[in-house]
């Protein structure tokens, strides 16, 4: 992975995070970290409109696109392992796998969310050296990214997803994505004795 690649995957990374109150110098702060970090100009225009029209919302028009986006609905959580497994018993397992690659490379993480939170596993593979672990979680997230680019729709945030596509990831085979789609459970819904409500 190039430096290029990993700047993009800490660009993702925070704008694929859950908005925080931010100063009005957030797109200027990333103007200038693409200027720095990044040596293909095309990669550099393809970024800035990614980002400048999410980045350019006021915090609290973010946030409701982001929920909108992305905690309602499934084929576009930021949970890898929801998409490779869905509601699977077999889920909790695959997180405390990932929780091992994280300390064996000595990345803290982040506190409070799972190590399957895909803005951390961007930034893992950003700031850490590459070993069979990154190739094999590169893969992984290559068939989520792509199931997440090709069920969003009319959102900013598929720019982001489109960059990542075209730059970062590789394009996953088939096998990949029938084995996506094979060990992933839904959630059984219908024999609960009442309705789940959201507020």
């Amino acid at each position: 992975m190039d430096q290029d690649q990993r700047a993009v995957l800490l660009i993702a990374s925070r704008l694929l995070g859950y908005p925080e109150e931010t100063d009005v110098q957030e797109e200027e702060e990333m103007d200038a970290f693409v200027e720095e970090k990044i040596s293909s100009l095309r990669l550099r225009q393809d970024l800035k409109a990614a980002y400048a029209p999410i980045l350019r919302l006021p915090v609290h028009v973010r946030r409701e696109l982001y929920v909108s986006s992305f905690d309602l609905k499934s084929k576009l959580g930021l949970y890898l392992t929801a998409h490779e497994l869905g509601d699977s018993p077999k889920r909790g397992a695959a997180l405390i796998r990932l929780q091992n690659i994280l300390a064996d490379a000595g990345y803290a993480g982040v506190e409070g969310e799972l190590a399957d939170y895909i803005p951390l596993l961007f930034e893992f593979l950003a700031i850490t050296e590459e070993n069979p672990d990154h190739q094999r979680l590169v893969r992984r997230l290559a068939v989520a990214i792509k199931r997440m680019s090709d069920h969003i729709h009319d959102s900013p945030f598929a720019k982001i997803l489109e960059v990542l596509r075209d730059y970062v990831f590789p394009e996953p085979t088939k096998a990949e994505i029938e084995k996506l789609e094979f060990e992933r459970e839904e959630a059984d819904l219908e024999e609960l004795p009442y309705p789940i409500m959201y507020q």
